[in-house]
């Protein structure tokens, strides 16, 4: 039995380094929709992951699609340093709020507006590792926002936390009424003690002194 020849080695590794690359490719990962009130900030949340170490190269790009249609609209831009619109309905109104190093590329946008309804994608290359879906969000600005299982749980939370205040203050107050009236009570035992022993020490004297007359 023969080995394999050196050029079938590097055959069959380049084969697999080709289906390797081919089937790695940045992944995105957005909240997908989300709803704000009008006039308020909002984080558009941006992750990735990456085969390749995230470094110099890397450039994360946003964009806007507004709700009404229209063209694609910059957002943000970000190569070693953020660069922000220098015009446009985005202008100094967003900034950047990822951190490469733990895969995020996400940015603030303020003072939101009803017509900053649309979707807003992020799109993440690391080169050589360039390919891969474009995340998005779909942005609703409303007037309030619905409530949601996080506002019922916090709702939950914070009930119960001012039950158990209720509680702690109730048994405070239970224990410091029930000692005063113990302390009460002790004060009229101690009273009826002493009248009583002031009746004897009356009564000895009394007696005392008819003695001494007899």
């Amino acid at each position: 039995m023969y080995g394999k020849s050196p050029m079938c080695v590097l055959l069959l590794l380049g084969f697999q380094l080709t289906v390797i690359w081919s089937t790695a490719a940045v992944e995105i990962y957005t909240p997908g929709t989300l709803d704000a009130v009008n006039g308020t900030d909002v984080r558009l949340k941006c992750t990735f992951s990456s085969f390749a170490p995230v470094g110099d190269a890397l450039t994360v790009t946003w964009n806007f699609r507004p709700q009404d249609g229209g063209p694609e609209q910059f957002v943000f831009y970000y190569h070693v340093d953020p660069f922000k619109p220098m015009s446009g309905r985005f202008k100094d109104r967003v900034v950047w709020d990822g951190n490469p190093d733990r895969y995020d590329a996400s940015i603030m946008l303020w003072k939101l507006q009803f017509d900053d309804n649309g979707t807003y994608t992020c799109q993440v290359k690391n080169p050589p590792d360039v390919d891969g879906v474009i995340g998005a969000i779909r942005l609703s600005v409303v007037h309030t926002v619905p409530f949601s299982e996080m506002y019922f749980l916090a709702l939950a939370i914070g009930s119960s936390c001012a039950l158990m205040v209720i509680i702690v203050i109730a048994v405070v107050l239970f224990q410091h009424f029930r000692k005063k009236r113990w302390a009460e009570r002790a004060h009229k035992v101690m009273e009826i003690k002493l009248k009583e022993e002031e009746k004897l020490d009356q009564e000895n004297k009394v007696s005392v002194f008819l003695e001494d007359t007899d």
